[in-house]
């Protein structure tokens, strides 16, 4: 049988994966690694490997001598280096469509918490009090503001189609996008300073990359309006969350809404952890048990293909579906 490895999950077991390899003629092999040695071990005689976290680096990758796809648990392929994958002619895969829905909700859910407050509100009833629990100059209807995004793929114009219905003002900023297309999908093309500097709600929606890690730094927050907003569904490391700690402290911004840090977790006793104006989720954006179905079940399926010698799909390294 061909072997797919999985180096690490987050789920209580891999029947589902298990369920769909043994039907393609494949083994499951997961064991947890505390080390680069470990996962090199595991991954050396592997046919495809199926990753969540696991740092993929250019030294685990070259011990792959057997691979003939990595795949990814989620959207973003941050954990693996795609330039050593491509390098070895190994496609890395990922689920791009599994949880769209659920982000998208997640981040109008973050948005409409922080600018209605609703936190602090339960927070004081359940403390047994009642009233305003922040300053009237903080509560918002979307229909009063510009909403930024950054970003229009698939969960950016998911993002813009949701908010259209509160008629709200849109601007998004996508270079891989032309203006007509961004005009298209009812937001007025921008460039990314102007978002920052004209939305009153700036939500991302981009991956994690070279060039995009820390893209809002103190310099790209002092271009804010003062008294914005910043939603981060994507991934942590797009923000410098020392500056935005003090962006928030200094009321540059009037709040966030947070699924995703840097670090992650936020350690115990961090300001992220206590601050009112900071609506904060432990990077659940995409839970739903039909999207966990979707994940788990789409990356057992390419994982068999690839260790069957098949073509594969979602390949975001460039490298050809078949070796």
């Amino acid at each position: 049988m061909k072997k797919v490895v999985v180096t690490d999950y987050q789920f209580d077991d891999l029947d589902i994966e298990a369920g769909v390899l043994k039907e393609q003629g494949c083994e499951l092999v997961a064991r947890v690694q505390s080390n680069e040695a470990e996962l090199i071990a595991l991954v050396s005689d592997a046919d495809a490997v199926i990753s969540q976290y696991a740092p993929l680096t250019p030294t685990v990758i070259a011990a792959m001598k057997r691979v003939k796809a990595i795949v990814r648990y989620g959207i973003g392929v941050d954990n693996v280096n795609l330039p050593a994958a491509r390098e070895h002619g190994i496609p890395v895969c990922n689920i791009p469509d599994y949880c769209i829905d659920e982000v998208a909700d997640h981040t109008l859910a973050l948005l409409l918490a922080v600018t209605r407050g609703i936190v602090p509100n339960a927070n004081i009833i359940r403390d047994g009090k009642w009233g305003m629990p922040v300053p009237i100059t903080s509560m918002f209807a979307l229909s009063q503001l510009t909403v930024g995004i950054v970003g229009l793929g698939r969960i950016g114009r998911t993002v813009a189609h949701r908010l259209k219905a509160f008629n709200c003002k849109l601007s998004a900023f996508d270079p891989q996008l032309d203006a007509s297309d961004i005009r298209g999908l009812g937001c007025h093309p921008s460039t990314l300073d102007e978002v920052l500097e004209k939305s009153d709600v700036v939500t991302l929606h981009i991956p994690s990359t070279d060039a995009t890690r820390k893209i809002i730094n103190a310099a790209r927050l002092a271009k804010f309006k003062k008294g914005a907003i910043l939603i981060n569904v994507s991934r942590g490391d797009l923000v410098d969350t020392d500056a935005l700690v003090e962006a928030l402290k200094s009321g540059k911004l009037i709040g966030a809404g947070l699924d995703v840090s840097a670090p992650e977790p936020i350690p115990d006793g961090h300001p992220l952890r206590s601050m009112p104006n900071v609506v904060f989720t432990s990077h659940i954006a995409s839970a739903s048990m039909p999207a966990m179905m979707r994940l788990r079940t789409g990356v057992a399926t390419i994982a068999a293909l690839g260790a069957n010698g098949k073509p594969v799909y979602n390949i975001v390294n460039g490298v050809p579906a078949s070796k």
